[in-house]
């Protein structure tokens, strides 16, 4: 499989710089019966039943770029990817002292003597009350730098990332952020903190749409992904078995997969971060199952799934990943994933997927091509041809799995 084979024309202008005025007024792509129309997305509501099951991912991206400023008035800019010590998200926010994180550094040329050099920046509160802010750099880590930070105050890391740093909006918008990215770049049912990208499928949502979702039935289940900088990472080699995929880490609660197994109806999964680690969720119980494992170094590599039995019911899954937490006395599944969906991957947990459109040669597309098969050229030719906006500020899709189309 080539990477070339998912490629497309995607002009400048069909993306989406800002958001709309109003979230869900957006278009609506709808793929479904192996046809293809045009909606709002303000009437998703009108294909949902009352036995049907949405899964968000509730991750809230963090303020994660902070620009330090040498005395010689070099800027450097700090792009904190993931917690490196402590390695868990929420005890690193949780730290008032300091912290080390693995992160992207702008201009690491003019940081100069950097292995025993610091930055400093002051940071004047609401108040009056100042804090002043280090940044060491430690050491080189895969493709990134681990950099310590201390600071002063007492001050919990995140609410100084709050106060210092800015939101990290896609690269391909090419501008800075402004303040409108600040609440839009966010889902209005975000809660944990920690993605350095927002899950761009629940941005379309409003309060009042999920108000009347609910109205009608339709229940909702909620899973945290927390998404890497590694979802922009565009394809380095054609032959796609050559590329080397980000990890993700992520945590679903033993209510939800109990109401996985209870669902009756369509399960759609909002976003690809949703799908994948719902998939990710029944192959870690097919590996339990297998190795007769428990909770210890929950991880699922990139082509792992293709591997492991490919005939174990979804049902008998699940159960075993109930049971272990059950028998663990613990509430939630904390795990990671590097699996990477390509065509010809059959999925287990979910019949649609609601999504925007999304970069050529991405992995994205590819876990697209596997969802709706070769149709996947007609969708986007489709948008195109529709004025659709594209990527992350642009307009989503409700696509039906291949299998049931």
């Amino acid at each position: 499989m080539t990477i070339t084979d998912f490629s497309y024309d995607l002009p400048d202008e069909r993306i989406a710089k800002y958001p709309l005025d109003k979230r869900d007024r957006s278009k609506l792509l709808v793929y479904r019966n192996g046809l293809i129309s045009a909606d709002v997305f303000s009437h998703l509501p009108d294909y949902f039943g009352e036995a049907d099951m949405l899964a968000f991912n509730n991750t809230r991206v963090i303020r994660a770029r902070i620009e330090m400023v040498k005395e010689t008035g070099a800027r450097i800019e700090i792009f904190c990817l993931e917690p490196h010590e402590p390695h868990d998200y929420q005890i690193s926010f949780a730290q008032q002292h300091s912290c080390q994180w693995k992160c992207m550094v702008g201009n690491l040329k003019k940081w100069k003597s950097r292995k025993s050099g610091e930055l400093g920046k002051r940071i004047v509160l609401d108040g009056g009350a100042e804090i002043e802010l280090q940044a060491e750099y430690i050491t080189r880590s895969d493709q990134c730098h681990v950099i310590r930070f201390s600071w002063t105050g007492g001050m919990d890391f995140g609410s100084l990332l709050d106060a210092c740093g800015c939101t990290p909006i896609p690269p391909y918008l090419n501008r800075k952020t402004e303040e409108i990215d600040e609440t839009r770049y966010q889902t209005v049912y975000s809660k944990h903190k920690g993605s350095v990208a927002a899950p761009t499928a629940g941005l379309h949502f409003t309060p009042q749409m999920l108000q009347k979702l609910s109205g009608k039935g339709v229940k909702f289940s909620e899973i945290t992904l927390h998404v890497g900088a590694g979802t922009f990472r565009p394809m380095q080699q054609n032959d796609v078995s050559q590329h080397e995929m980000h990890v993700e880490y992520f945590s679903v609660q033993l209510d939800v997969i109990r109401n996985l197994l209870a669902n009756k109806g369509v399960l759609t999964a909002v976003g690809t971060t949703s799908l994948r680690a719902l998939e990710s969720i029944y192959w870690l119980g097919v590996k339990m199952l297998e190795n007769n494992t428990g909770l210890e170094n929950l991880h699922l590599d990139q082509w792992e799934a293709y591997s492991l039995p490919q005939n174990i019911p979804i049902e008998q899954s699940l159960k075993k990943v109930c049971e272990t937490l059950e028998i663990n006395q613990q509430n939630s599944v904390f795990a990671a994933t590097k699996m990477m969906i390509v065509p010809g991957y059959m999925f287990r947990i979910c019949q649609r997927l609601i999504t925007n459109f999304h970069q050529p040669q991405s992995t994205l597309l590819l876990l697209v091509g596997a969802f709706v098969g070769d149709r996947w050229k007609d969708i986007y030719q489709y948008a195109l041809e529709n004025d659709f906006r594209f990527l992350s500020y642009g307009d989503g899709s409700l696509l039906e799995y291949s299998r049931f189309s």
